[in-house]
């Protein structure tokens, strides 16, 4: 996507938000926003594929009248062709062009309201009995339609909706270009612009693209191909695609979200990526207590769960083989590690996992010591561990890092250390990290290279040494030692000031009895 058309996708994006801020808050608008993105993409996808099918024939889709027998019979035809294909169907009159172009009739009908209802349920219903039905049902639960906060009225919200697709209907989503990521870059934008009404970045569940890159440059160093990549607190799968980008193909995606609307977008942000429904598990629940995928492994693994998070912490747990080898559960008020034991449980041997976690879980103790401890010294599985900047999470400014897992570790005598907290930009509140702070990074991390300031690789002795502690500071030591400060000038420098005001007090007194005037104290 060039500079140009991200502005032009920004400033429509900042029409329709301005057309729907004080009727809702921002988690609210973003979700109605990103609903219709997809029914635009869904709708122009189709017609794409329609109109390749009906090259032959010398006609386009949009011009198939449906109340022709023809047209019925053109339709039927296409219908089976379609589903089988992109797992849904839309008629012609039901494509986003056409229904926005309704809305906006100057004259006549341009009540649509009920055609999106409708439009929405006959997606899902296209889908029913086929293989891609699980991937679309419910997908447009987020987008109530017949929501008070969208207007007194039926006319009201009409007019609003109407003005809404009217926006979208002037961007390009740019199709034919693989390197686009319309969804990606609209949802980071809303949430970056948007206070959500908790005081919170919108974005609780999605994690910056700078972020995503490396994770996913880590997971995939070395390779071409993925079997598969999972994600066990996917959210919008931005991190599920983001390691797609970093080889040349990967089978199959599986990820797992608590939150039904990040749920949802999760799969629209499949879809919009053009993952084949067929190539996609992503399931709704529980990670920790009700895991969906739990006899598979994975050749790469990713994460951002929440941080600190509650969980069960349940006895039944104990003699889950995901925890059961560690002999301690993480507590209750803190399942980081809870996330860290599932995800290892996940990968394949010869896999790789990355996780962003909040610094705590480097050193905090009992039974999470007791964890990181066995992790390191009992199984060697710990590559690296990378600290990042402050602030760069949308909803929170902690300072985060990423940790590195394998089974099998071509470096099985060290562990890498990098402090990359110092290298980012600022912009406005929040911190960026810019490309040649990840590329830092990655080549830090692939070279193994010790650098003064940023790096070292610490032997298992001196790991065993600070009590399978992994606090940065303990192994990268990036003191600046001051400059000396002269005694002497500094004492020169402060004779020379004290003259200087005993010469401003004598002029003072005497301008003082010339005006007879008291002396100011």
């Amino acid at each position: 996507m060039t500079a140009e058309h991200r502005q032009q996708l920004q400033s429509q994006l900042w029409n329709i938000a301005n057309t729907l801020r004080g009727k809702m808050n921002a988690d609210e608008f973003r979700d109605y926003i990103l609903g219709f993105i997809f029914y635009k993409y869904l709708s122009e996808k189709l017609l794409a594929f329609a109109n390749e099918l009906l090259k032959p024939d010398g006609i386009s889709y949009e011009s198939i009248d449906a109340s022709t027998d023809k047209g019925e019979e053109f339709i039927a035809k296409l219908q089976q062709a379609i589903v089988s294909h992109l797992g849904y169907f839309l008629a012609p009159t039901d494509l986003f062009s056409e229904v926005a172009k309704r809305g906006n009739l100057s004259v006549g009908d341009n009540f649509i309201l009920g055609d999106l209802s409708r439009i929405f349920s006959s997606i899902e219903q296209s889908t029913l009995g086929t293989e891609s039905e699980d991937d679309f049902n419910n997908l447009f639960q987020d987008v109530d339609l017949t929501s008070a906060k969208l207007g007194r009225s039926e006319n009201d919200k009409n007019a609003l909706i109407a003005k809404v697709l009217e926006h979208l209907d002037e961007i390009d989503f740019l199709l034919e270009d693989v390197e686009s990521d319309i969804l990606g870059d609209a949802y980071e934008y809303l949430i970056g612009q948007f206070a959500s009404g908790a005081g919170k970045k919108a974005g609780e569940f999605y994690t910056p693209q700078q972020v995503s890159t490396i994770l996913s440059r880590i997971v995939t160093m070395g390779k071409t191909k993925l079997r598969n990549v999972y994600d066990p607190t996917c959210g919008s799968g931005s991190l599920l695609l983001r390691v797609a980008r970093e080889v040349e193909s990967v089978g199959d995606f599986y990820g797992q979200e608590l939150n039904n609307t990040t749920y949802n977008l999760c799969r629209m942000n499949m879809i919009m990526h053009g993952v084949h429904y067929r190539n996609f598990d992503i399931k709704q629940e529980d990670t920790l207590e009700r895991p969906q995928h739990i006899d598979m492994t994975f050749d790469a693994v990713v994460a951002n769960p929440p941080f600190s998070a509650k969980w069960s912490a349940s006895d039944i747990h104990s003699t889950d083989d995901r925890f059961s080898q560690y002999g301690r559960l993480a507590p209750k008020s803190k399942a980081d590690y809870a996330f860290i034991c599932h995800m290892i449980h996940q990968l394949a041997k010869n896999g790789t996992m990355a996780v962003v976690m909040p610094h705590g879980v480097l050193f905090r103790g009992a039974a999470e010591g007791h964890i990181r401890q066995y992790l390191i010294e009992e199984v060697n599985y710990l590559d690296a561990v990378i600290g990042l900047p402050s602030n760069i999470f949308f909803g929170t400014g902690i300072p985060t890092c990423i940790i590195v897992f394998k089974k099998c570790r071509e470096h099985p005598d060290d562990v890498l250390f990098i402090d990359a907290s110092a290298h980012y930009e600022k912009v406005k509140t929040q911190n960026y990290l810019r490309i040649e702070d990840i590329d830092r990074i990655i080549d830090t991390y692939s070279n193994r290279q010790t650098i003064d300031k940023l790096s070292y690789a610490a032997t298992m002795d001196e790991i065993k040494e600070n009590d399978y502690n992994l606090n940065i500071p303990r192994y990268v030591d990036t003191f600046e030692e001051e400059e000396p400060i002269d005694i002497d000038a500094v004492a020169e420098e402060l004779q020379k000031l004290d003259h200087e005001i005993s010469g401003i007090n004598s002029s003072l007194t005497k301008y003082c009895k010339e005006l007879n005037i008291k002396l100011p104290i």
